[in-house]
């Protein structure tokens, strides 16, 4: 058969945020006079998703609709140092530090009302841009509040960070506590391999990560994928080649990076085992979603074909080549047998 097909599957860990360092992050909240809210953060969104994670968690902390929450400026003279958007941390670090934030602002609104009302805060609830109390009469919107609070010297705003507590590792037994939160995850790749070309393509991954809390399910989906198809591209094609310091991959045309004609039937399952120790119980997915792909690649062409592939990209050639080796192997035990 010129053509065979194998499975093969990897499983990770990654730790969430800076390495053995402190990480923080600050933010500010304001539920300003349209019933809407403000959020101002050093965030730097690249692409992520972050503006829409943020969004969504002021939104469900200060009982408003998402598309009332406006993120500010980031600039880092007017705004809350948030750090740099890379070891998976801006869910968890931003997240985390802007829903505080968001809390202490609606605690000012409803312990306004509760004060104009007369009934007691633990019985004020927030949803939908409305505000009212349970067992009585009392609801209006949030606008309406905001109004009655600034009337009587109240300005419901909230500022807070969110800092982790780490240690290096200790130089003799390897002890210490790197991260504050973990992620876990496994793929299952399934490939077909050319035995004639060398050629592997990549039928399907099936990957189940553990997210801590998904604030948004289809942008952890998406996450996952694009780190799926990050790593094949850095798996099979992505091939960075240097000549005495120079490269000699001076161009795409050599350099091959996939495109959706390359991407596999991906089955994404979201795990939530919710982090103990944020208040929203997120953790994150950026980089490890890519982890477990390339050794769940590696291990499927191996049960395909029986050969391992110990330097990326495993290209055709590196594929028929070892595949090559193997078959002269064989034949060379068949002789001296």
């Amino acid at each position: 058969m010129a053509r065979k097909r194998g499975r093969g599957m990897a499983a990770c860990w990654y730790g969430i945020a800076r390495t053995a360092v402190i990480d923080r992050a600050g933010a500010w909240a304001e539920i300003d006079d349209g019933g809407t809210a403000k959020i101002v953060t050093g965030v730097t969104e690249i692409g992520e998703g972050i503006l829409t994670v943020l969004a969504q968690v002021a939104a469900q902390e200060i009982g408003i609709r998402p598309q009332d929450v406006t993120i500010g400026d980031n600039d880092t003279a007017r705004a809350p140092e948030a750090a740099h958007a890379g070891a998976s941390r801006q869910t968890y670090m931003v997240g985390n530090a802007v829903a505080l934030a968001a809390r202490q602002a609606r605690e000012k609104l409803v312990e306004a009302m509760a004060d104009h009302w007369d009934v007691l805060a633990a019985l004020i609830q927030t949803a939908a841009g409305e505000i009212w109390a349970e067992g009585t009469n009392h609801r209006i919107t949030m606008r309406e509040a905001v109004h009655i609070a600034k009337a009587n010297g109240v300005v419901p705003v909230g500022s807070a960070s969110f800092g982790t507590d780490t240690t290096g590792l200790d130089p003799v037994d390897g002890s210490g506590r790197p991260w504050q939160a973990y992620v876990f995850g496994c793929q299952v790749a399934e490939v077909e391999v050319d035995t004639v070309t060398g050629e592997v393509q990549v039928l399907g991954i099936w990957a189940v990560h553990d997210v801590g809390r998904a604030v948004n399910p289809q942008g952890v989906e998406g996450q996952i994928e694009g780190g799926i198809v990050q790593a094949l591209g850095q798996g099979l094609m992505e091939d960075y080649k240097l000549d005495k310091g120079r490269t000699s991959t001076s161009g795409f045309a050599k350099y091959i990076l996939p495109t959706a004609l390359d991407v596999p039937q991906v089955t994404s399952v979201i795990l939530e085992d919710p982090d103990p120790i944020g208040p929203l119980g997120v953790k994150g997915i950026g980089e490890p979603a890519m982890v477990p792909t390339i050794p769940a690649v590696m291990n499927a062409i191996y049960d395909a074909v029986g050969v391992r592939i110990t330097e990326l990209p495993a290209t055709p050639e590196k594929v028929l080549m070892a595949i090559k080796q193997k078959e002269r192997q064989a034949r060379q035990r068949v002789a001296a047998e």
